[in-house]
């Protein structure tokens, strides 16, 4: 219990110092109040995790054109609170991770020189995933044991040298195949291991925003919807933002076309924003930040608590980054993106003829149960009727008597 209200109140002490940045603004508003209230909650971590209005209004202060600095309120916020211990102030700090990844690779894009503003806040925050996710991963250096291809084996021979058929074929076995590790005809191959950092080389902004995106994708069960969303439509802006030469532009634009037909055809994205490529500049996209991508993309299509609505956001990412992938020719991306395209196609279809059988069996179902008309039988003048092919009936007033077919 106690551990409990310990919690609570560091959770209530985060939601006021979020609020108090809004206040002490430039321009202060009723953000502040909308804010604090989260703070009179049972639980006030939860409550602000599950607040799509809390979301967006931290997502526009760092969208703006000078957020990212080193001294940006908001970031040294979102850095607090990740490395604080309660587990729905980091998930809500790591829900911001598409918005921050975006600007940060945004500003350092190969056609610019340099970064129109400091990145350095961008950077801490990142940095805080990065190493969070190797510590709990434990990524360790290890090595690898490769056979020496000189000298010769039951599968091959060298062409430096003449294989020996008098050497007896189990004597060669043993010798390729033996555990010692002194042996010459074995070489070891060391993998360096992943460290945890305190800058951002050039070099390493992919592979740092990439486990980023791991740690990521380990809770992203628990992330939130709009979160998710916000991931698909970066991933797909970043696809799109193509510089093709002049020489594929047509090429690239029919394709580009080809993928927006498919896209309207399967109902991906109707009633949302604009499935046209946008041009920008171009972002890299290696493997090591394409892998954990695709995995999140793979749980957003293919996820069974996954709303419509995010599944069709991961449809158009996916399609446009395949566009983008067999631009820049990447076989593994081509082959991971293509499988997910017909893994997103199998699920549409399938869940396209459940949709018609059901409305087959619901069509069928309400024309059994409809009620005939029963037979309306008048009163009328005393006479005798007799209709063809049938028994006679007599209509007496006050009295109806029907014989029936014998």
């Amino acid at each position: 219990m106690e551990r409990w209200r310990e919690s609570v109140d560091e959770a209530r002490t985060h939601i006021l110092s979020l609020s108090s940045i809004f206040q002490s603004s430039p321009k202060p508003s009723s953000s502040s109040f909308f804010l604090s209230s989260f703070a009179d909650h049972d639980d006030p971590a939860k409550s602000l995790l599950t607040s799509k209005e809390a979301y967006s209004l931290i997502a526009s202060c760092l969208s703006s054109s000078v957020s990212g600095a080193s001294s940006d309120p908001f970031c040294r916020w979102l850095y607090d609170t990740y490395i604080s211990s309660i587990l729905s102030l980091r998930l809500f700090s790591l829900s911001f991770l598409p918005i921050i990844s975006n600007l940060y690779l945004s500003r350092f894009a190969t056609d610019l020189p340099s970064p129109i503003t400091p990145s350095a806040g961008f950077e801490a925050i990142l940095l805080a995933f990065y190493n969070s996710q190797i510590q709990s991963q434990n990524y360790e250096s290890r090595s690898i044991s490769l056979p020496d291809l000189s000298k010769p084996s039951i599968y091959h021979s060298p062409s430096e040298l003449k294989f020996n058929q008098s050497v007896p074929l189990d004597k060669i076995v043993e010798e390729n195949m033996s555990p010692d590790t002194s042996n010459s005809s074995r070489s070891s191959l060391g993998v360096k291991s992943l460290e945890p950092q305190i800058t951002i080389k050039s070099t390493q902004r992919p592979l740092i925003v990439g486990l980023a995106f791991d740690c990521y994708h380990q809770h992203i069960a628990e992330i939130p919807v709009w979160s998710k969303i916000d991931f698909c439509e970066v991933v797909a802006a970043w696809a799109s933002q193509c510089n093709c030469s002049k020489g594929n532009e047509n090429d690239n634009k029919c394709e580009s076309e080809n993928i927006v037909k498919e896209m309207r055809r399967l109902e991906i994205g109707k009633g949302g924003s604009n499935l046209e490529c946008e041009k920008g500049v171009k972002i890299l996209l290696p493997w090591e930040l394409l892998q954990p991508i695709l995995k999140i993309l793979g749980h957003c299509l293919m996820g069974p608590f996954c709303p419509e609505e995010v599944k069709s956001a991961a449809s158009v990412a996916v399609r446009r980054l395949y566009a983008r992938v067999s631009h820049d020719l990447n076989p593994q991306a081509i082959l991971a993106t293509r499988c997910l395209i017909q893994l997103d196609n199998r699920a549409r279809d399938k869940a396209a003829q459940k949709a018609a059988a059901a409305a087959r069996n619901h069509s069928g179902s309400q024309d059994d149960s409809k009620i005939r008309k029963p037979e309306i039988l008048l009163r009328g003048q005393p006479k005798d009727c007799s209709i063809e092919g049938s028994s006679s009936v007599n209509i007496i007033p006050d009295e109806i008597a029907v014989s029936r077919r014998i």
